[in-house]
């Protein structure tokens, strides 16, 4: 399948430029950027050619694979998958409930495949586990913490990211701790716009939200950017008849694997045309619950 890539930054860089190069499944047919010169540095890297005209990229292209801010991504893939391009999104798909609708809808009337690259879903241990919990009965409540020091004091690569300091942490790690509990206790309850839902605001970017799922069981999250590099860390557990189950730890090295298994992902969905679990009606829902955490914590919708 030829690939566009869509992005110049770090995570394009360091995970999809060479996933995609390397995939034996995937050819790399070019590369598009905001900035142009940008494109033809990392192009000429991963040995392919820059595009200065993203719809010309989509011309020559099967599929985009897209690294870049949610709200440039969304309006971007719609013009993809209106050209017939397979999308493989980064989350969150959009920050508006009418982007990402936007989206789900240009896909569905197009017939193209998706997937949106939740990390966790694609890591070989984690789809284990959440395999093993989704066939156990009786989970109770749920909790993931997600501690990032991206704006504490660490050297991370995307602590220069621009819509990172605008949305927060909620945005940010917010799909990835929802990608895990939403198939483990079900959807939150309110269907186009979740009512099972309170959050309220802590120190910098923190926010702590509580859901309420048609399980009957319940979650709470704690999500921030803003903790010191001492007190990161990532825990996510269930609670029930069977007991005490814990995410396992990701093994290094483990994102780009992850992201070979969703090239995977994106081929086979392609090729047999049955949605993916991941694919952007999910990636709507995902978005949905958390403009609805926007609205308990009193901010404005977008």
């Amino acid at each position: 399948m030829r690939f566009g890539l869509l992005g110049t930054g770090p995570w394009a860089r360091n995970t999809h430029g060479p996933g995609l190069a390397e995939h034996p499944g995937a050819e790399l047919a070019g590369v598009w950027g905001r900035r142009p010169e940008a494109a033809a540095e990392l192009a000429e890297e991963l040995g392919t050619r820059p595009y200065e005209d993203a719809d010309a990229l989509f011309a020559d292209c099967d599929a985009v694979a897209v690294a870049l801010p949610p709200d440039v991504q969304a309006p971007l893939a719609v013009r993809a998958a209106r050209a017939g391009c397979h999308l493989l999104l980064d989350k969150p798909t959009a920050t508006t409930v009418a982007g990402a609708r936007e989206l789900a809808d240009a896909a569905g009337a197009a017939g193209v495949a998706s997937v949106v690259f939740f990390t966790l879903r694609f890591t070989p241990e984690t789809a284990a586990w959440l395999a093993a919990q989704k066939g156990t009965e009786g989970w109770l409540t749920g909790r993931a913490d997600w501690y990032s020091p991206i704006f504490g004091g660490s050297d991370s690569p995307y602590a220069f990211s621009e819509w990172r300091k605008e949305h927060g942490a909620l945005w940010d790690v917010g799909p990835h701790a929802l990608s895990v509990l939403l198939p483990t206790l079900g959807d939150v309850t309110g269907e186009d716009a979740p009512e099972g839902v309170v959050a309220a605001h802590g120190p910098g970017d923190t926010t702590h939200v509580l859901l309420r799922h048609v399980s009957g069981a319940s979650s709470s999250l704690t999500l921030s950017h803003t903790v010191p590099p001492q007190a990161a860390g990532v825990a996510v557990e269930l609670r029930g008849a069977a007991g005490v189950s814990t995410l396992p730890e990701r093994p290094p090295g483990g994102v780009k694997r992850a992201f070979s298994r969703a090239v995977d992902a994106l081929l086979e969905s392609a090729a047999t045309g049955e949605p993916h679990a991941c694919d952007v009606r999910f990636g709507l829902r995902v978005t949905e619950i958390l403009a609805a955490v926007e609205s308990a914590l009193g901010m404005p919708p977008r």
